[in-house]
């Protein structure tokens, strides 16, 4: 394995010498345990070069078998020796997977002079985090296996915690990055991806209040990517990042795990499990047993974490749960076929497990957030995601993402504006680190008028979830319907640059409109229509010709808009009503609001704060159609 092959190495002020076994500094000794030493040894025989784990360890221990948590320890210990600062660094992590040396080594000839010279990586070493999953029967282990790793991680922040670690507004934050697949079967993705998904819920639960957990949806952005853990903490905005492993064979598993601060890249903890998994509810006795203890948890007010008892599962139940997964991971690509997917992958759950209310709330967020892109009518919908909203509430009355569901659906297909806030507000309360509740609940405070509000509630989402798309396609939104438009095209256009299809940021047209940018909101919607040439962009097209004083090509839209409709149904008030509007046709426009009543369109939830309504807000009929909808001014 070694690259360079002497008995002397310079590098900084640093020489390494073979022969006598010993680290110099400026000609003084530094000490070093002998494993230390062979670390140090075999990564400046490498340098610029990625040494993975198993490497390292074959190298440092080659007749013994050792757990990971040995080299993570040496090399902490080896980095202390070598006096690093965030500013200065020599070995850098690749997160997942192994170490680089990142200094510029001389190999020195025995006579003391430069032989040859290998530079070292560069001090932007990429961090790789390759996150993968498994069979379902195995779940069971997983889940125990999760339980044992925030327990003891409760423990380690119980113990470290001071007032000087934690940011100024008292809450940590912590990525799990997506743990790697060592098996080396990508079949086995699912394990490792439910053993990320099962980590964030943990921690997520530990202790909401003073440490918050970044949402699946951004850190699974690391996958499969190669960012070093300075970058990854900065664009998450964490103070720490949990990164694991998993690697099994037929009849065991072996997890691994640390807890590295970002700002010095310090390992600060380390674990490794192996466990049989010849008899998998034995492995829950034997880790709810591991961890039937209590843990003091003394961040600002002492608590306890009770002893969790993980309960066994079928087998139906875990592979409920892993269609459960799956059908988020569709659901979030906010598509038509994503959200079928989602439906289906959700109705598979429930029939293996009819008592698994995630499972239920997940088919009530698919049938709502499919009315809602108007990609089928809310009358046949929302009734479907009520009855699943409320099986859930059943099975399970302390599940936030089922009361987040039912928030939805009562604002915006009953619009009870009181019982939707209750609901977002009781979500939040019993998961304050459930991003999406935070997400929904910045958008109905917008419905409301209530942008400030709307605005930080938007921000705590972004701060769960901060490489979220939608979230930060909605904080455009918020922006538009409180007339700050160039903010909001700043906003928008920041998330069509990472993804020009998501529908919602193309609401960066009306921001166009709104400042009598004709020309670019023009243009926005030919690059729609390029990709996506519905209903939609004629709609469009009719609102914004209408609004800047050219009736004639108006009019050229609306005939293919109407032409559209008498082929099959369009949703009334966001392309009917919305065309009429732009070119100043009140009665029709009024006309077609109505029949957005009518069908419970939610539309119509942004009738109080949309400038495009500005030209009908002083007819009686635009303040009768608030009150029918509990928004009257």
């Amino acid at each position: 394995m070694s690259g360079l092959v002497s008995n002397l190495y310079e590098f900084d002020e640093f020489r390494l010498d073979v022969r006598r076994r010993a680290l110099l500094r400026r000609q003084e000794l530094v000490p070093l345990t002998p494993k230390a030493f062979e670390t140090l040894l075999a990564l400046v025989q490498n340098c610029g070069q990625l040494m993975t784990k198993d490497e390292l360890m074959k190298a440092v221990w080659p007749d013994s078998f050792v757990e990971e948590a040995n080299l993570t320890q040496t090399v902490f210990v080896l980095r202390k020796a070598l006096g690093e600062t965030p500013e200065q660094r020599y070995i850098l992590t690749v997160q997942g997977r192994g170490y680089r040396f990142a200094a510029d080594v001389k190999v020195v000839s025995e006579n003391g002079h430069p032989a040859a010279v290998a530079p070292g990586a560069s001090r932007h070493a990429s961090v790789l985090p390759t996150l993968e999953n498994p069979a379902p029967r195995r779940r069971l282990a997983l889940l125990g296996i999760a339980i044992v790793l925030v327990t003891t991680l409760a423990a380690w922040f119980a113990w470290s915690r001071t007032p000087t670690r934690q940011p100024s507004n008292g809450r940590l934050m912590l990525a799990v990055l997506p743990f790697e697949n060592l098996t080396g079967d990508a079949g086995q993705d699912y394990f490792s991806d439910g053993m990320t998904e099962e980590m964030i819920t943990q921690l997520g639960n530990l202790d909401p209040q003073h440490l918050g957990v970044i949402a699946r949806t951004s850190v699974m952005h690391y996958k499969n990517s190669q960012q070093r853990l300075e970058h990854i903490g900065r664009e998450l905005g964490v103070q720490y990042v949990l990164e694991g492993s998993i690697r099994r064979d037929a009849n065991k598993v072996r997890i691994t795990a640390q807890l590295i601060q970002v700002k010095d890249q310090t390992h600060l903890w380390a674990r490794q499990y192996d466990r049989d998994l010849s008899n998998l509810l034995a492995l829950q006795g034997e880790i709810a047993q591991e961890i039937a203890g209590q843990i003091q948890l003394t961040l600002d007010d002492p608590k306890r974490i009770d002893a969790v008892h993980q309960p066994s599962l079928s087998p139906d139940a875990i592979e409920a749960y892993d269609l459960y997964l799956k059908g988020r991971y569709f659901w979030n690509k906010r598509t038509a076929q994503g959200f079928q997917q989602a439906i289906e992958c959700f109705q598979q759950a429930i029939a293996k497990d009819p008592t698994y209310a995630r499972a239920y709330a997940g088919l009530a967020d698919s049938y709502a957030l499919i009315s809602n892109y108007n990609l089928a009518p809310q009358n046949e919908l929302m009734p479907k995601a009520r009855a699943a909203a409320l099986k859930a509430l059943e099975l399970d009355e302390g599940l936030a993402e089922a009361h987040t569901s039912l928030a939805l659906i009562t604002e915006n297909y009953d619009w009870d504006w009181p019982t939707a806030e209750k609901e977002y507000r009781r979500a939040i309360q019993l998961d304050p680190n459930y991003a999406t509740a935070h997400q929904w609940y910045a958008e109905y405070l917008a419905f409301q008028g209530r942008f400030d509000e709307a605005l930080a509630e938007s921000e705590r989402a972004r701060q769960l979830d901060p490489l979220s798309l939608i979230i930060a396609a909605d904080k455009g939104a918020i922006l538009y319907f409180s007339r700050q438009y160039d903010r909001a095209i700043e906003q928008f256009r920041a998330v069509l640059e990472m993804e020009p299809n998501l529908q919602r940021a193309r609401m960066v047209l009306f921001a166009y409109a709104q400042k009598g940018q004709t020309a670019d909101a023009l243009a926005e919607i030919q690059k729609w229509r390029r990709s996506d040439d519905t209903p939609w962009t004629w709609a469009t097209e009719a609102y914004v010709y209408g609004h800047s004083g050219q009736p004639l090509r108006a009019r050229d839209a609306l005939k293919k808009l109407e032409w559209a409709n008498r082929q099959r149904h369009l949703d009334p008030a966001p392309m009917l009503a919305l065309a009429y509007v732009g070119m100043n046709n009140k009665d029709e426009a009024f006309n077609w609001l109505q029949k957005a009543y009518s069908e419970h369109s939610n539309a119509v939830t942004t009738l109080k704060v949309d400038p495009i309504y500005d030209p009908l807000r002083s007819d009686p009929r635009f303040q009768e159609v608030l009150r029918s909808i509990g928004l009257a001014q």
